[in-house]
């Protein structure tokens, strides 16, 4: 049984993380597992959108605590183990942000500390009714400060750190007024793929362009976030599936794209 496994429909890959019995926790064997997909996703023309899901009660319960008590055996402590592992962590949540295809997490059960960092991290989520978030390592004395990054970077900082320091849980209604997800659903896995779906049907380069910028431009001085994204645009422009896309409109036909 495959701990990821991946199922491709038209233009949308579905990544389901297949650990229940550990709540699909990130795992050495889960992380390395993601980490390839995403290497391979990355080159992957054919896929236009990704979804990530977990099977069993809960989306993903974040570190695998036994492997990182079972790292402390090590002379050091478990230091170079613990900084290997967050560093592992940090390149497979990067990879998520560097995919040309956007990434659509459906959470559903729990989604806790790295666990609410990969749903943070993805550029869309879509959770199941009744689901939960936390970043809830200060209850074991662990602060999360890893998946701080992506979660403050979601909501405002106040509620940010309302929830790192007192490692309490919010539902799935309040994530979405917070803006940690997109929407709830009584069916979020097939909510969340009938969005990829509608993201694939768009000009792969055109949305390639515009998840880059998204990112970069929000980091930006207005006036630099401007200069940037002005020339993005005339990039965009130049392509000719654009070309194609503006005629197609003023024809009122829908429009003939290579890419």
């Amino acid at each position: 049984m495959a701990i990821l496994e991946r199922n491709d429909t038209n233009a949308v890959a579905h990544l389901r993380m297949n650990a229940p019995e550990r709540l699909n926790a990130l795992s050495d064997e889960m992380l390395a597992a993601l980490q390839a997909e995403l290497e391979h996703l990355k080159e992957d023309r054919s896929i236009r959108a990704v979804v990530i899901s977990g099977a069993g009660k809960a989306f993903c319960a974040g570190h695998d605590l036994k492997q990182m008590t079972a790292g402390r055996q090590a002379e050091d402590g478990g230091k170079a183990y613990f900084a290997d592992l967050f560093n592992r962590c940090t390149k497979m949540m990067l990879s998520i942000r560097a995919l040309p295809q956007p990434v659509i997490a459906a959470p559903h059960g729990i989604a806790t500390a790295a666990g609410c960092q990969l749903v943070a991290t993805c550029d869309m989520a879509v959770a199941q009714t009744g689901t939960r978030f936390g970043v809830n390592g200060v209850n074991i004395g662990l602060f999360c400060s890893t998946p701080m990054v992506a979660l403050s970077r979601n909501i405002p900082r106040k509620q940010a750190f309302e929830m790192l320091t007192t490692g309490s849980f919010i539902d799935a209604p309040r994530a979405e007024t917070l803006g940690l997800i997109n929407s709830v659903s009584e069916n979020a896995e097939a909510d969340a793929l009938a969005l990829a779906e509608k993201v694939a049907g768009k000009l792969a380069a055109a949305v390639k362009i515009g998840k880059e910028g998204f990112y970069k431009q929000s980091e930006m001085t207005l006036e630099d976030a401007y200069s940037y994204t002005g020339d993005a645009m005339v990039q965009n422009m130049l392509y000719r599936d654009t070309e194609e896309g503006i005629s197609a409109f003023l024809e009122k036909r829908p429009p003939t794209w290579e890419q």
